[in-house]
């Protein structure tokens, strides 16, 4: 498989690593990407996204020529779409969105030959595997004669590289040929198991992984209302409830963002409204933590006017979905942010993986003055993990919201 060229569409968070990795195992890699400032980023080596260790396989690639960014697909054997599936958002319950995969594929149609294998990695409602096949034969491919198969991403944030070689991988394909022909590719690069199976399990695999995350998350997002009203701290009855042996809660935060745990369980739930209460019942409760935690900061905020006699400036400690990365993709931490600054508050951000960001002054944590400022904490970046700075946010008017200070 090595003198076979990839074609990698869409460069982003699971693309450009995907693209970076299989050139540094040796494969040809064409890497595509609608927006030409990335594919003019990567070609000059550089990356623009925060990922440990992504900017030196990218550059190391360039370097021995196996990977060059276009803005259209090149002729290939191998094509792995990671393009994004975002919601339609004009629903009452967000509805998935498509279009970019429709588009790749209709893309790469002229360009397809007998014998190809073309890989769905982005997250998809069930059935989106099995389209690709009757778009292609309604634009007169023959799909008889391709391999095609779903084979979802299961990667950290901040540890893509390693867990896109280690974790385990499951391939769905459309009939057996394709099952066994792509599991057999990743095989040549993934350390971890590769499983077989077919390509509706396997796209519902991955939202049952993310929808288990949710539902897990909402009950301790549940927990951490209920002990704020009784007076407990979550995160000790958290740590102790987890000394059971079959006991695993998660840890409660301002509510669940990024494009996976947030998003993944609507693919589900628009499909199969009826039949997934649970789930349904999982998203409202962490989207509405965060309404909570903007509630609860604008209480603290009057307590403190009542107070001092003054408005605090709001200090947000972290804008990203998660713990040291840029990503701010469905962020509760930056919903919070940008609704308190469209209600008048003096909002001010710390978020060390960003330069800059259009509606929010971000600053130093050293300008935070401890007087003057109400701190709210919502990302646990390990900037803020240190004993200088927990005790001198412990010395101001600060409030935790993901454990930090614990």
């Amino acid at each position: 498989m090595k003198d076979k060229i990839i074609c990698v569409i869409g460069l982003g968070y699971i693309g450009l690593p995907t693209a970076a990795l299989l050139a540094n195992k040796g494969y040809s890699v064409i890497g595509v990407d609608l927006n030409h400032k990335i594919v003019e980023t990567i070609n000059k080596g550089l990356i623009h996204i925060v990922e440990p260790d992504l900017d030196l396989f990218v550059k190391k690639a360039l370097e021995k020529n196996k990977l060059k960014a276009f803005t259209r697909a090149r002729k290939s054997d191998v094509y792995i779409i990671c393009v994004p599936t975002p919601l339609h958002e004009k629903h009452k319950f967000p509805k998935p969105n498509i279009n970019y995969i429709i588009e790749a594929v209709k893309n790469i149609a002229p360009i397809i030959k007998a014998g190809d294998y073309i890989i769905l990695e982005s997250t998809s409602p069930v059935g989106t595997t099995n389209k690709i096949k009757n778009i292609l034969n309604k634009l007169k491919v023959d799909t008889k004669q391709l391999n095609i198969a779903y084979c979802p991403e299961r990667v950290l944030p901040g540890k893509v590289m390693t867990e896109l070689v280690q974790n385990d991988r499951i391939v769905g394909g459309i009939d057996n040929s394709s099952t066994k022909n792509i599991s057999n590719f990743y095989r040549e690069f993934v350390t971890g198991n590769v499983y077989e199976t077919d390509a509706k399990t396997a796209e519902m695999c991955k939202l049952v992984e993310n929808s288990s995350r949710d539902v897990n998350i909402a009950l301790a997002n549940e927990l951490s209302i209920i002990c704020d009203e009784e007076n407990i701290n979550v995160w000790n009855l958290i740590e102790l409830a987890n000394k059971h042996p079959r006991v695993n809660i998660l840890q409660p935060g301002p509510g669940v963002g990024g494009h996976c745990i947030a998003v993944d369980p609507w693919f589900i739930i628009t499909k199969n409204f009826k039949n997934s209460q649970l789930i349904k019942k999982a998203r409202e409760i962490n989207l509405d933590k965060t309404n909570w935690v903007i509630k609860k900061i604008k209480s603290l905020h009057n307590n403190f006017y009542d107070k001092n006699k003054f408005n605090p400036r709001i200090v947000c400690l972290g804008l990203a979905f998660k713990a040291n990365i840029d990503d701010l993709r469905e962020s509760p931490a930056l919903k919070i942010a940008n609704f308190l600054k469209a209600s008048g508050y003096n909002i001010v951000a710390v978020e060390p993986n960003i330069d800059a960001y259009k509606s929010i002054k971000l600053i130093d944590i050293s300008e935070i003055c401890i007087e003057k400022d109400l701190v709210v904490i919502l990302v646990k970046h390990s900037e803020f993990i240190s004993k200088k700075v927990i005790n001198r946010l412990k010395k101001s008017n600060t409030v935790d919201f993901c454990g930090l200070l614990n």
